[in-house]
């Protein structure tokens, strides 16, 4: 027959209620103090890998630039007479000049609308990405230069302008470069999208108000709504 041990009293066990006091206390982990972004000076230019369009297309307009400053004069003049937007070269061969024409820079390198580019379209296609970038370009130089270009050849069909307005020496890459800026302004905060509009838009004012090329002065104010119309575009896309 099995015996059963006797059962102890419960007055017997030992005190164990002020034990659990004795047991370490568990940490809770503090938030990790959010890390600050640092500054990378470096990602206001162009690179191979993060803006593969802007930094080939400056360099092909490097390229160019180099052939405007060290070339024969004779041989500059038929290349950018032969890129030229004028409404000559519009009517036969539309597609080839509107591509050729944004291949040269007027002014060179260090023409405000050369730094503008690698600054502008830099941190356009970090935003939005090289295909849509382009886009943005095209759309403006294109759109800005049949916005000028065209009225000139109506101008000269009804007689108010001579038959010279239809060969006007126009190339380079201003238009693209307005429609890049509004197209930015849009992805940027408020106060800096106010800024750079205001900023931007009283130096082509005050280029009109010079009166020294009006329709290009004319054809970048057009440019810049073009970019300010792609907003929604460039928005969703960013």
């Amino acid at each position: 027959m099995e015996r059963i041990a006797p059962t102890t009293p419960p007055d017997a066990l030992p005190e164990v209620s002020g034990l659990l006091n004795g047991m370490p206390r568990q940490r809770v982990p503090e938030p990790a103090a959010p890390r600050k972004r640092a500054l990378r000076p470096w990602r206001v230019l162009p690179t191979p890998t993060g803006t593969p369009f802007t930094f080939t297309f400056a360099a092909v307009l490097a390229g160019t630039s180099l052939i405007l400053e060290y070339a024969d004069p004779s041989l500059v003049h038929t290349l950018l007479q032969g890129s030229s937007t004028d409404v000559a070269h519009l009517v036969r061969t539309p597609v080839f000049v509107l591509l050729a024409s944004a291949l040269w820079v007027a002014g060179g390198l260090v023409s405000p609308y050369a730094i503008g580019f690698l600054l502008v379209l830099t941190a356009l296609e970090r935003r939005i990405g090289g295909a849509r970038t382009a886009c943005v370009f095209l759309a403006g130089h294109v759109l800005a230069t049949l916005a000028t270009e065209v009225p000139i050849g109506l101008a000269v069909l009804v007689g108010h302008l001579p038959d010279s307005s239809l060969h006007r020496l126009d190339y380079g890459i201003s238009f693209g470069v307005a429609t890049s800026v509004g197209a930015l302004a849009g992805l940027l905060s408020p106060w800096l999208r106010w800024a750079l509009l205001c900023l931007f838009g009283w130096m082509l004012v005050e280029d009109l108000v010079a009166f020294a090329d009006p329709m290009s002065n004319w054809g970048h104010l057009i440019a810049l709504g073009v970019g300010i119309a792609l907003w929604p575009a460039v928005r969703s896309a960013g």
